[in-house]
C-alpha cells in the first residue's frame, strides 16, 4: 500500500498516482490596492446629528466594513476585459465633545466607490445545472450570464482623520449621496434613521482601505492526484466520557487571574511619545 499523503507541501512527485479533472473557479486576473480615501461624508443617525450640531471637537473611533456591492460590466473597446465597480458601506463611530461634559458616542454611514479593470477572458456557453435551489424543488439552476465572477477581499479600514465642517465648507467632490436611498440591510445596522440630507453640521472622515479584487470563471482543470483525501484525525467529543475527566484535562488559565509583569511595547512607540515639559 502506498504511503498516505496528506494535504500540504511535498518533497517529490513520486507519489502521484493519476491525473484527475476537477471543476473549480480559476482566477484569471487580480489586483491589490491601498486606498487613502479623503473627506468621505459621514451620514449620522438622527440622534448623532443633534450631538454633532453642538459638538466642539471629535475623537475618531472605529470604522467597520459592513458590505461591498459589486458590479461587473464588459469593456466595450477591449475584449476579454471587464470593469469591476465596488461600493463599500462603512459604519463609523466617534466620540463627540460637547462643552465640558463627558464625550457622547456617535455613529454614521460612509460610502466609498472604487473601480478596477481586469482581464476575465471570454465565455459564450450556456451552463445548466441539476442543483436544486431552496423553495423551488427540482428546478434546474440556470446560469443566465457569461460574465466572470468578481470577488473582493477587504479588511476593516483605518480611520486616518476626522473633522467637523459647516455645510458651506463642504468639499466640492462630496455632494453625492445626499438624499440617496440606503439599502434596507445596511440601514438596519444602525440604531436609528440616517440623516441623508444636507442640513446641519457635517463630519468628514479619511479612511485607509486595503483590498484585493479578482475575476474568476468556472473551469475544468487537470491536476495531479496522490490519493483520496482520507481524514487521519478521529472525531472526539461524542462519547459518554466523564465530564469531570474532561475538565481535569483543561489547563488552568493562570494569566486570567494575574496581570503580566511586562508588556512588549509596540514598534515605533518612542516616536509617538509627546513631551509635555517640566511641571
Amino acid at each position: 500500500m502506498a504511503e498516505l499523503i496528506e494535504p500540504g507541501s511535498v518533497s517529490d512527485t513520486a507519489g502521484i498516482r493519476e491525473a484527475v479533472c476537477i471543476h473549480t473557479r480559476k482566477i484569471f486576473d487580480s489586483c491589490r490596492d491601498k486606498d487613502c480615501v479623503e473627506d468621505l461624508r459621514l451620514y449620522p443617525t438622527a440622534s448623532s446629528q443633534a450631538v454633532i450640531d453642538r459638538a466642539i471637537s471629535l475623537k475618531a473611533g472605529q470604522a467597520e466594513l459592513l458590505y461591498a456591492y459589486i458590479d461587473v460590466e464588459p469593456v466595450g473597446f477591449n475584449r476579454g476585459y471587464f470593469t469591476v465597480d465596488v461600493r463599500y458601506f462603512y459604519r463609523v463611530t466617534a466620540d463627540a465633545f460637547v462643552g465640558a461634559a463627558r464625550p457622547v458616542s456617535i455613529c454614521g454611514l460612509a460610502v466609498f466607490d472604487k473601480r478596477a479593470i481586469l482581464f476575465g477572458s471570454e465565455g459564450s456557453a450556456k451552463v445548466f445545472s441539476s442543483v436544486s435551489s431552496a423553495g423551488d424543488l427540482d428546478q434546474q439552476e440556470l446560469s443566465s450570464t457569461n460574465l466572470p465572477i468578481a470577488v473582493v477581499s477587504s479588511v476593516d479600514p483605518i480611520i486616518l482623520s476626522m473633522r467637523l465642517a459647516d455645510p458651506c465648507d463642504a468639499p466640492p467632490s462630496c455632494g453625492c449621496g445626499e438624499g440617496a436611498e440606503v439599502p434596507a440591510g445596511i440601514a438596519a445596522c444602525f440604531p436609528g434613521e440616517l440623516n441623508m440630507g444636507g442640513e446641519g453640521r457635517r463630519v468628514y472622515v479619511t479612511l485607509g482601505q486595503f483590498s484585493i479584487i479578482r475575476l474568476e470563471r468556472d473551469s475544468q482543470l487537470l491536476i495531479p492526484a496522490y490519493d483520496y483525501c482520507v481524514p487521519s484525525k478521529e472525531c472526539t467529543g461524542g462519547g459518554e466520557e466523564d465530564p469531570c475527566s474532561i475538565f481535569r484535562q483543561v489547563q488552568f488559565p493562570t494569566e486570567e487571574f494575574f496581570p503580566p509583569n511586562t508588556i512588549a511595547p509596540p514598534e515605533g512607540w518612542q516616536e509617538t511619545k509627546c513631551c509635555c515639559g517640566n511641571i
